[in-house]
């Protein structure tokens, strides 16, 4: 089994590399690391914009469009979440004639005890602000989740993918050229 695994990881890593492939792979590459997989793709648009300098605004907008399009999934994941916590409820209650003895109603529950600190704060923050929340989408280890909170709090679609495009081009222009700008 071990020996398969890293088969497949060494053919997927040949397969991305990125002089002989490029955009498609920044594009899979930003995809990836935007869904709740641990991985940045920083260092893919740094290295391929290293070997193709004037290919510096492809290479952001591509990776912008792919961390975006993983945003996306992520809120997605959220949403569906979501609706199958609520029915669960809903199957528990027709089965046994009232509810869960441990269920809250929602947005009524300790967030404190179920879930932790950083992502009471990002409950917090997306019920308070709603979709601008996600121009910190960005931001590693907890741009993710946000996306996916925005999901759980149906969060209105399409001003949340603009507030997770923007904010993650705004990453990958810095980034981008503050890596170029110290190698």
């Amino acid at each position: 089994m071990q020996i398969w695994l890293e088969h497949s990881v060494h053919w997927l890593l040949a397969a991305l590399a990125l002089p002989r492939v490029g955009l498609p792979a920044i594009l899979v590459v930003s995809l990836l690391s935007a869904t709740l997989l641990p991985m940045g793709s920083e260092p893919a648009v740094f290295g391929y914009v290293k070997l193709a300098p004037h290919m510096f605004w492809p290479a952001v907008l591509t990776a912008t469009i792919g961390n975006t399009l993983g945003g996306i999934v992520s809120y997605w994941m959220g949403w569906w979440a979501h609706r199958g916590m609520i029915r669960l409820r809903e199957r528990y209650e027709a089965r046994h004639g009232h509810p869960h003895p441990h269920a809250h109603q929602p947005h009524q529950y300790d967030l404190q005890t179920r879930r932790g600190r950083m992502q009471a704060r990002a409950h917090d923050l997306l019920e308070r602000f709603g979709p601008k929340t996600l121009l910190l989408s960005w931001v590693p280890m907890v741009g993710d989740p946000l996306c996916a909170v925005a999901g759980w709090l149906r969060m209105d679609f399409w001003p949340s993918v603009l507030y997770m495009a923007i904010g993650k081009l705004a990453r990958y222009l810095t980034m981008t050229t503050a890596l170029l700008w110290f190698f």
